[in-house]
């Protein structure tokens, strides 16, 4: 016959699962308490985007610097991004400066590897900062092969040093910089899901920029804001006279680096807004809105503005963010602003488009996470000719998404609609 347990021990059984869900409430508590909109920021201009004092009077506003002379070319996709990526540091003689959320084990990373490693052993200077959560897939092998050639490499947070507030902070930005000559800033970072079909999904929808010219300098200061925070014993270098004028476009280059309350970034996304007159266009995977954008949207609205969101659907590499996202159409939809999700594979695009005038692309997705606590690297662009190009990726996506009929959405099954409610309240900690 069995003896049973004594009751001591039941209880402390007990009181130990009652332990762990009052700590795990607490973390998300301080979690919550963290994300959590500071203030609500309620901002207008009188200046439409198309005013030709606009876009100094933005970058006075952003304290970022107005460059002019700047050309682009949009890489739409990595198998169209990554080469030139790599054709650039193939074709590096002074310095690499390079950082990203994540570096992945896989077919394109061994590529970077073997590249990086290859500049260093012919003597150029490769500096690399990596996010220790979003590149923690990283091969040990690529990280010994290249700290053997002479790569230095600086981490964000690494695990080791967590608190609770260093935990929720990360480095998003996706930039390279060669030479201070070119640069690529964009949503892609190293992995072959932006490459190729993985088993998970096709390859994912992204887009890319290459920057010429004067803006260039002001993405390796990006750089060199983190790579002073992680590289140990550093020089930073910086040689505007090498960023030499290359095209027409006028270019804000903006950085967010983590804070409590609003940043540039946010403040950059509020004033485009405002400053539209006709048509928004927002290609973004994750859409989580807060006060302040919610109510620079609604007067958006209220002057006339056309709103189009494009973001992920079904296929999504966040699905609990997905739903939060979700509890947020409706809202929005009431508003009337149109909302499409892409069909074929991870939409994982960042970009912004005010009026045909103002394009904005990066890293940052229109959400909490990006606009308040992660390290952001976003380029305001003015020039026709590039908005355009964005236009047309973002007309040529919306073929392939599906739109929300306000009317279905309002009308879908009660456990949809009572799971995105729920999962909306953590949209500001995801």
């Amino acid at each position: 016959m069995a003896k049973k347990k004594p009751r001591r021990l039941h209880w402390a059984r007990h009181h130990r699962v009652l332990a762990g869900v009052l700590i795990c409430l607490i973390v998300l508590a301080a979690g919550l308490l963290i994300a959590q909109d500071k203030e609500t920021l309620r901002v207008r201009t009188s200046l439409a985007v198309d005013d030709p004092r606009f876009p100094q009077y933005l970058s006075d506003l952003l304290g970022h610097q107005l460059t002019q002379g700047d050309s682009y070319v949009v890489h739409t996709n990595g198998d169209d991004a990554l080469p030139a990526m790599l054709a650039a540091i193939e074709k590096a003689r002074e310095r690499v400066s390079l950082e990203t959320y994540n570096f992945e084990k896989g077919e394109i990373a061994e590529r970077f590897t073997a590249a990086l490693a290859s500049a260093a052993q012919r003597g150029v200077t490769v500096r690399m900062v990596l996010d220790s959560i979003g590149s923690k897939k990283m091969s040990g092998d690529d990280i010994k092969r290249l700290e053997d050639a002479g790569c230095r490499l600086g981490w964000v947070n690494p695990v080791i040093s967590y608190s609770i507030s260093e935990a929720n902070y990360r480095t998003h930005r996706k930039a390279l910089v060669v030479d201070g000559r070119v640069a690529f800033v964009g949503g892609m970072g190293i992995g072959d899901h932006y490459w190729k079909d993985t088993k998970e999904y096709p390859r994912w929808r992204d887009t890319q920029v290459e920057v010429h010219g004067p803006a260039v300098t002001d993405l390796e200061a990006a750089f060199n804001q983190n790579w002073i925070l992680t590289g140990g014993v550093v020089d930073p270098v910086i040689r505007p006279v090498e960023a030499t004028p290359s095209g027409l476009a006028k270019s804000i280059v903006v950085w967010s680096a983590r804070q409590g309350g609003f940043n540039e970034m946010k403040l950059l996304f509020l004033m485009a807004i405002a400053s539209a007159r006709h048509s928004i266009d927002i290609e973004s995977p994750y859409l989580i809105t807060d006060e302040s954008s919610q109510w620079s949207l609604h007067e958006a609205r209220r002057r006339g503005v056309r709103i189009r969101f494009l973001v992920d659907g079904d296929k999504t590499d966040a699905r609990t963010v997905k739903f939060a996202s979700r509890g947020q159409y409706k809202a929005l939809l009431d508003d009337g602003m149109e909302i499409a999700e892409y069909q074929p594979t991870m939409m994982h695009a960042k970009a912004a488009m005010i009026d045909g005038v103002l394009g904005i692309i990066g890293s940052a997705n229109f959400d909490n996470r990006s606009l308040e606590l992660n390290d952001e690297l976003s380029v305001a662009i003015f020039d026709r000719a590039v908005t355009a190009r964005l236009e047309s990726d973002f007309e040529s996506d919306l073929t392939r998404s599906k739109k929300i009929d306000p009317d279905d959405w309002r009308s879908r099954p009660l456990p949809d609609r009572a799971r995105d409610w729920l999962w909306s309240y953590f949209g500001e900690v995801f």
